[in-house]
């Protein structure tokens, strides 16, 4: 297609709304006349995306109440935006992740003669292999952030490509950590626990409380200890109660995003499961992976699991690099006990970390391409066809 094509996207949360604005940079290269509209967050709009809808609308999890609370609103919108893409019909739509929602639009918008591109594999190798039929039906073409996912979409009969994974080429190979204490206003001294209780609402409910109760504990026999909070601008106000009910006070720094600034200052994260726990990797930090839900949700989430791991990095690397801390076991005695070993070793057992870092390396340097521009060429060859 020579002339610049109109695109429709729709990117849920934070994490899927960073792949979609790296995606749009890689199609502006190609096309710097490129219209792109959807649902979408900040990163997407400062790219000149249109957003009919803000993403955070679709920042909702898996099985939890809050989907079950939200569900008429979600459909009600899947309904408009359906309606009005087939009225207004895109060269190519685009689903960044979100594949609940995501899917069955896609697969509507394809029986319509609308091509079809899912952006990040949905995760069939690690849970829920039933929905492989489903993206037959709804994608002509998957972009795959892991290396082993084309190979795997290709037995059953779906075309991908593997781009790479955006933030492998966004978080630098050696990050400088002094220069990130210095923006947070750190000495280089001190030590830092970055706390990531997660960007969606449902997990600051489960999951930031016993978070916060394992950092007050920590404070007791480390009472120096700097505590830092990357928090969603939009849940800030609700972790600041939850870190000043759990006794914290003023111990506990709590910013508006700069995720990555803390990452790179940390010494160890506490970091809830999900896309994060991949960018702690990036960042070559030791991570104590927690994550609590509903009881339901997770009962039903342990009947589709098919590995031992939750956590990406322990998923990546098949085998428990870090601890997984989840459900039950997310206890804050357990929580500050195997953050506290991670602290330790930077002190004592240096050789642990440098092993960790190692791992972590080439991880990153596996995930590592040109992902906007792959991801790019392969949206061209879809729309030449």
């Amino acid at each position: 297609m020579s002339t610049s094509p109109r695109v429709a996207m729709v990117a849920g949360e934070t994490s899927g709304d960073l792949l979609a604005g790296l995606l749009i940079d890689g199609m502006q290269a190609h096309w710097p006349q490129l219209q792109s509209c959807g649902i979408g967050g900040p990163q997407m709009q400062r790219r000149g995306f249109e957003a009919w809808w803000p993403s955070e609308k679709l920042a909702v999890h898996g099985y939890s109440m809050e989907v079950l609370r939200r569900l008429r609103e979600l459909l009600g919108i899947r309904k408009q935006l359906r309606e009005r893409l087939l009225r207004d019909r895109p060269d190519v739509f685009i689903g960044v992740d979100a594949p609940d929602f995501n899917l069955g639009l896609e697969a509507d918008l394809r029986a319509a003669g609308i091509k079809t591109v899912h952006f990040v594999c949905p995760s069939i190798w690690a849970w829920r292999a039933g929905r492989v039929e489903k993206i037959r039906r709804s994608a002509d073409h998957v972009l795959c952030i892991f290396p082993f996912e084309p190979e795997l979409l290709a037995r059953h009969g779906i075309a991908a490509t593997y781009v790479g994974h955006p933030l492998a080429g966004v978080i630098p190979m050696l990050p400088d950590r002094a220069a990130a204490r210095a923006q947070l206003g750190l000495q280089d001294s001190d030590e830092v626990l970055a706390i990531l209780p997660g960007s969606r609402s449902s997990e600051i409910e489960y999951i930031a409380q016993p978070f916060f109760e394992a950092a007050a504990l920590m404070l007791k026999t480390r009472p120096a200890i700097q505590l830092v909070v990357p928090a969603v601008p939009a849940l800030r106000d609700r972790i600041v109660q939850i870190a000043h009910h759990c006794g914290l006070g003023g111990a506990v720094q709590i910013i508006a995003g700069q995720s990555h600034t803390v990452l790179a200052a940390c010494d160890a994260t506490l970091i809830a499961s999900g896309t994060a726990t991949l960018e702690a990797a990036l960042f070559k930090r030791p991570m104590v992976i927690g994550y609590h839900m509903h009881p339901l949700s997770w009962w039903l989430m342990r009947r589709k699991q098919l590995q031992p791991w939750v956590g990406l990095p322990n998923i990546l690397c098949r085998e428990f690099v870090v601890p997984e801390l989840i459900q039950d076991a997310a206890t804050p005695q357990a929580l500050c006990a195997a953050a506290l070993e991670w602290l330790d070793a930077r002190r004592n057992n240096p050789q642990k970390i440098a092993a960790l870092e190692r791992r972590f390396t080439a991880l990153h340097e596996s995930l590592q391409r040109n992902t906007p521009q792959l991801a790019a060429d392969a949206i061209q060859k879809i729309l030449a066809t």
